[in-house]
């Protein structure tokens, strides 16, 4: 059964929102973010301070899309207000490990005693600071956020040792503001 439906977005004093043909841009005071979209059928436009996501005649998958389009949009609009801010705690109970930063790459030094160091990249858009125990990442965009947090607990995954006894590495403590 096909339906009329349109999705509302408010848009806040502050920030301003460009929408191209494939590309919504935001810009806020924390920043500015852009994200291409494959809409289809789906039209995004603007109408003074909201934007209007939506179809006439739509199908199940167009509401899903404009449902996900939704979601994107309220992410972007929430980061260049409030940056998102991600917290790893660095934990080591066998070798004392440390972490030092080369323009967007990390290097992990001694992790279980490796003689080889294990490296990872920072994304574009992310900014990190390591201190004595924490490391603090921030960004505008979510998804920058999650995968530099992502980098950081992948490069010291562990193989080929018991993970009940051997559980060093970095993990994610907190999620822009809500503990795990």
């Amino acid at each position: 059964m096909k339906k009329d439906l349109f999705k509302q977005i408010e848009i806040p004093e502050g920030v301003e929102v460009v929408i191209g043909e494939t590309e919504i841009k935001v810009k806020g005071p924390e920043g500015e973010t852009s994200r291409g979209f494959n809409a289809g059928r789906v039209r995004i436009t603007k109408n003074g301070n909201e934007i209007l996501v939506g179809q006439k005649n739509a199908t199940k998958t167009e509401k899903k899309m404009m449902n996900t389009f939704e979601s994107h949009i309220k992410n972007m609009i929430k980061g260049v207000q409030k940056k998102y801010e991600y917290k790893l705690k660095i934990c080591h109970g066998h070798f004392p490990f440390t972490l030092k930063q080369e323009g967007n790459k990390i290097k992990i030094k001694n992790f279980l005693g490796e003689k080889v160091e294990r490296e990872l990249s920072i994304p574009n858009g992310a900014e990190v600071e390591i201190k004595k125990d924490t490391i603090e990442i921030k960004s505008v965009s979510k998804e920058l956020a999650g995968q530099a947090s992502a980098n950081f607990e992948t490069a010291t995954k562990i193989r080929g040792r018991d993970r009940r006894i051997f559980q060093d590495g970095i993990y994610i403590i907190e999620k822009d503001g809500k503990k795990i």
